[in-house]
């Protein structure tokens, strides 16, 4: 996703969060392990002494930015406007939306950082992979509860979990996220959404299972 960014030097104040979206940036770009601590200097503008007053390796600042990931595009989820939608599977639909809206310029511009680290460091490096898998299932929780509802509401014909389903949107964005990379092509994301957004709808279309009917009372 492309994240809201302004254009103007931040204070001298800022210099942590500096790095970290300069680190957003470049790992996004270049992946974990060919981003420097040089690079990262030079893209937030600070010195290397800087860097290490904030953190002791590159790896702190990895576990860092993940979670500065899930706080800045929690913010941008949780001020959507799906949330104001009366149906909860309105509200997932919305946010599935959301998604296709938000994939916009290159793949290092709308993939996801915690994903893009995993990758790297799932075995190399597990404070860092905790991060991440902290990062991705902790926004997958965040539609628990309008699963939930449209669970309740509408009982799909097979057996569904709302926090394994939730967990399922992440797979497909995750999924569709290293495609689009593979290809060289957004159109793989935004297919891919489509195909989620589909599914999710006759997952819960009484068309497809419409309610057994009562058995008729014997006179």
């Amino acid at each position: 996703m492309v994240l809201p960014t302004s254009t103007r030097t931040p204070p001298e104040g800022s210099t942590r969060t500096r790095l970290l979206d300069a680190a957003v940036r470049l790992v996004r770009a270049k992946g974990l392990n060919a981003t420097t601590v040089d690079d990262l200097c030079a893209a937030a503008g600070v010195s290397k002494g800087a860097f290490f007053h904030h953190f002791d390796s590159k790896e702190r600042l990895a576990v860092a930015v993940a979670d500065h990931w899930s706080q800045t595009t929690g913010a941008v989820f949780a001020s959507a406007g799906y949330h104001d939608k009366a149906d909860p599977l309105d509200r997932v639909l919305g946010y599935i939306d959301l998604r296709a809206d938000l994939i916009r310029g290159t793949a290092a511009e709308f993939s996801c950082l915690a994903g893009t680290m995993t990758q790297e460091a799932f075995e190399s490096s597990p404070a860092v992979r905790d991060a991440c898998a902290a990062s991705i299932f902790g926004h997958a929780a965040t539609l628990e509860a309008d699963l939930s509802a449209a669970i309740a509401a509408n009982p799909p014909a097979v057996t569904v979990n709302a926090a394994s389903l939730a967990r399922h949107t992440q797979a497909v964005l995750q999924g569709a996220f290293i495609l689009a990379k593979a290809a060289d092509d957004p159109a793989v994301v935004l297919e891919s959404i489509e195909h989620l957004r589909q599914y999710v709808q006759l997952l819960f279309s009484p068309a497809i299972h419409p309610p057994v009917p009562k058995a008729k009372k014997r006179p």
